[in-house]
């Protein structure tokens, strides 16, 4: 009978054989079951996907590979000098060190740069913890491999596919069908229908906006301490000050979306102070001249002349 442990791939082969073909990325007889090697024989790499790992999920794991050791192989692949760079197994690979472990399980695979990160990005996609940040950004540079843009020139792409749709809803549209006949945009349909999480269009409504949050909310949505739709509400929040205890408040009591909503609106009703008329603005100009000293001052005194002489001059012309 077929396992895990006897199939460590399959969680990442899967995806991967769906976006790049099957022989993308293949065992051989000699590399297709899992080896055991010293923990220090695997380097990571300089440019990871995933950017945060919770303390605190990141040690239980630690205490259960201490108990059962590593069930699932880590994916690295060789190195000159008889060492390996690894490619999927991050989190593994943490809590194997925290747990005081010199070997691990893991399966060899020869792959170019190109290939390796894409097997990265996807493999990341696949976390059951993976939050929207991670998700979006992952999708992006996914998206940048695939069509060859730069993640800037991905955006623009899906804005303008945005944009086209809603404007000319009529499929028989001149400019739509250019627009979504384009090579780069068969390739963004294609690779959201592979990895059935969402439609682009979702994408590019409810996901990109998410880049341009403030990055005191921007920071507690990657780490996993607030919900992506309270993340976008308290964004709204001007003032940098009142957003950050608000922040932290929501974070602290947990506070509900519609609880957050109602006390943003509360925030923005409340009463701003009273600008002063200008007629009040001349009164009291006018007052602090009388007791100031200005006259003593040769310069200043021939500066308000001047002033004078514009101000009346502003009064006669009306």
């Amino acid at each position: 009978m077929n396992s895990k442990r006897n199939e460590p791939y399959t969680a990442i082969k899967k995806p991967v054989d769906l976006l790049f073909g099957s022989s993308a990325v293949q065992p051989d007889e000699q590399t297709g079951a899992a080896n055991t090697i010293l923990l220090t024989q695997i380097k990571l790499p300089q440019k990871q996907p995933r950017r945060y790992f919770d303390p605190q999920k990141l040690e239980e794991l630690s205490r259960s590979i201490k108990e059962l050791g590593v069930l699932e192989p880590l994916l690295v692949r060789p190195l000159s000098g008889g060492d390996y760079e690894l490619v999927a197994g991050e989190r593994r690979y943490r809590a194997a060190s925290m747990a005081g472990l010199t070997e691990v399980p893991v399966v060899v695979r020869e792959m170019d740069d190109a290939i390796t990160y894409q097997v990265r990005l996807v493999e990341n996609l696949q976390r059951e913890d993976l939050n929207p940040i991670e998700e979006t950004e992952g999708i992006l540079e996914l998206l940048a491999l695939r069509t060859e843009m730069t993640p800037d020139e991905v955006t623009s792409h899906l804005t303008k596919m945005r944009n086209v749709c809603d404007r000319h809803k009529e499929e028989d549209s001149q400019l739509r069908h250019n627009v979504m006949s384009q090579a780069q945009t068969l390739i963004v349909e294609g690779l959201f229908t592979t990895l059935g999480r969402m439609s682009w269009e979702s994408f590019v409504k409810n996901r990109l906006p998410l880049l341009n949050l403030p990055a005191d909310v921007l920071s507690a949505l990657r780490s996993g301490r607030i919900e992506y739709t309270k993340a976008r509400a308290l964004a709204r929040i001007a003032d940098l000050e009142t957003r950050k205890e608000f922040l932290e408040d929501a974070i602290a009591y947990n506070l509900s979306l519609n609880e957050i909503k109602r006390k943003i609106k509360e925030i923005s009703q409340q009463v701003k102070p009273e600008i002063p008329s200008i007629k009040d603005q001349v009164d009291d100009t006018l007052r602090c001249l009388k007791q100031s000293k200005v006259w003593d001052d040769p310069k200043k005194k021939a500066k308000l002349e001047k002033l004078l002489a514009q101000l009346k001059a502003l009064i006669e012309d009306e």
